[in-house]
């Protein structure tokens, strides 16, 4: 797994960007956690209160999250692929991460990718923000999305440089 070199987590002071979190059904008792971290970085974050929208799985993480950048400051993706037994996961996880990636260029937006690929659902499990876990990518995906926001906002001459955190 990765995490190594990462940085300390820290959660912006962000109390007037409007997030969104969009969560895949597929493997509810870990996405369901990463979304109640992502919605505890929102909180302390002083962020408006996020959208929050379901898909069926991640290939419909992108457009969804498109059509969100519409109305919203930031967008968090949120899903687990494991790994299986044929070429599937590569296709999912290169057209995921990919599409999101366009997402953020094209719309100038901050997305969040807290979209675990893993090899096995203890992996992901370890990554989800349980009380034993040893990273919590909900959370993460949400303080990089409100802090990138931040950013490109002081970029476009709207806020402050002096941007606080938490």
């Amino acid at each position: 797994m990765s995490g190594g070199g990462r940085p300390e987590v820290s959660v912006p002071h962000a109390p007037d960007l409007r997030p969104a979190i969009v969560a895949i059904r597929w493997h509810s008792d870990i996405v369901d956690q990463m979304l109640r971290r992502a919605l505890e970085a929102a909180e302390r974050a002083g962020a408006q209160q996020p959208r929050v929208v379901r898909v069926p799985g991640s290939m419909e993480l992108p457009v969804v999250c498109q059509q969100l950048t519409h109305d919203c400051d930031a967008v968090v993706a949120l899903g687990v692929v494991v790994r299986g037994g044929t070429p599937h996961f590569d296709y999912v996880c290169e057209s995921v991460t990919s599409g999101l990636t366009r997402v953020a260029l094209d719309e100038s937006t901050a997305v969040g990718n807290g979209v675990l690929t893993v090899d096995s659902r203890e992996q992901a499990t370890l990554r989800a923000g349980f009380d034993d876990s040893i990273e919590d990518k909900g959370f993460e995906a949400t303080a990089a999305a409100l802090e990138t926001a931040l950013v490109l906002r002081e970029l476009r001459g709207g806020y402050s440089n002096e941007r606080g955190f938490l």
